[in-house]
């Protein structure tokens, strides 16, 4: 039987560099926190979301801006910005969003953005929208080669992107059928994500561990919950928005 519809998964956002990704849909996941929270603010109203490289990108960007249209979000090695917003997703929207654009710089998930400009599309994914980015890929993209890219920190391996990888992947191949050509990589990331209790998996990673030390326990908490939006953030330019529904 030929295979034709393609599905793989990158571990790190590293391995961009020995993949070619023009023509592919890409996925991006940084479940704690940085697609989650992209992902949480555009639901809550936000206009757009401008992922950025790194903080002194985003207080030039700021600089373009209108006052009081927009909000500054972002952290560095899991320390918020000096004069940022918090950057995890339910203390964003708390903080307020709607109807302003945020922009946002974080280590590892807006770097991961950022790098897979070239491919034909570039969606911002989590475990909140697995459910409405899933059916959203399927009826615009139905026979482009999906790569799901991992974020990763700093180079290392992270379970919760892997955990989400694996969500993607569940669902994806699932509607696929036998026809789908399935990494072993994201038949892997799907073993995962099966396997997976959450949120208890997420609380005991490393990076899960880090962000209940600093208090954010209820924000990895939140992150685990599935299909909580129906929210579908893709790239226009280089600007995030709530895709129409195709």
């Amino acid at each position: 039987m030929e295979l034709h519809h393609k599905l793989h998964v990158l571990t790190r956002k590293e391995e961009l560099d020995a993949v070619r990704i023009p023509g592919k849909v890409v996925v991006v996941l940084d479940i704690l926190f940085a697609t989650t929270t992209m992902v949480t603010a555009l639901a809550h109203g936000a206009s757009e979301v401008l992922p950025v490289l790194d903080e002194a990108a985003a207080r030039a960007a700021a600089a373009r801006c209108e006052p009081g249209s927009f909000v500054l979000s972002g952290e560095l090695n899991a320390q918020t910005l000096p004069r940022f917003a918090h950057p995890a997703p339910l203390a964003l929207a708390a903080h307020g969003v709607q109807g302003r654009r945020v922009i946002y710089s974080t280590t590892n998930g807006t770097v991961a953005m950022t790098h897979c400009s070239g491919a034909a599309h570039v969606y911002c994914g989590s475990l909140l929208n697995v459910g409405a980015l899933t059916s959203h890929i399927l009826r615009a993209h139905p026979d482009d080669t999906i790569l799901i890219v991992c974020a990763g920190s700093a180079g290392n391996f992270n379970l919760e992107d892997f955990v989400g990888a694996g969500a993607f992947v569940d669902r994806l191949a699932s509607r696929l059928g036998p026809g789908a050509d399935v990494s072993d990589a994201a038949r892997a990331a799907r073993a995962v994500f099966r396997s997976a209790r959450l949120p208890q998996a997420l609380h005991e990673c490393r990076v899960g561990r880090l962000m209940a030390s600093l208090g954010l326990a209820r924000e990895v908490e939140f992150a685990c919950r599935l299909d909580e939006y129906e929210v579908v953030p893709a790239m226009a330019g280089e600007r995030l928005i709530a895709a129409p529904r195709a």
